[in-house]
């Protein structure tokens, strides 16, 4: 799944109305995964994987625990593409999500989910790139 695809299914999966937690997105996610073939669930785990890599820097966790920092990174994810690029491109954009503690933990585990659904398997991911937090070492390098 290249990264076009992998917000395309975030948007086309993003309730209408209020989903503080985006438990709505995450139920929906592994719904529309669970119908996917296994290479799509596989591809956005990976795609999940490393967009919170990415976010997993220095200026955005700095103060934060590890989970409050990966459940943050999350609740970016789940704002979509913008909100993304946005805190990419200034790290001060990170801060509304850390200081109002909107985290989005369910996410992370969508496409665990759908594997389980159609493998009938737990699994047993490993991911080119790890999403737990302080992973990303250039990301934290002085």
């Amino acid at each position: 799944m290249n990264e076009d695809a992998f917000w395309q299914l975030i948007e086309e999966c993003r309730p209408t109305g209020p989903d503080p937690d985006a438990e709505r997105l995450a139920a929906e996610l592994s719904d529309c995964l669970a119908q996917s073939p296994l290479f799509v669930v596989t591809g956005f785990a990976e795609q999940l994987s490393w967009t919170l890599y990415r976010l997993d820097r220095k200026e955005h966790g700095e103060g934060l625990s590890g989970d409050a920092l990966l459940y943050t990174r999350c609740a970016v994810v789940a704002a979509g593409r913008a909100a993304f690029e946005s805190v990419i491109r200034d790290p001060a954009d990170f801060v509304p999500y850390a200081t109002d503690r909107i985290w989005a933990e369910g996410l992370l585990y969508a496409p665990d989910h759908a594997y389980e659904r159609i493998t009938g398997e737990k699994w047993d991911r490993n991911t080119r790139y790890s999403y737990e937090s302080y992973s990303n070492t250039a990301g934290w390098a002085d």
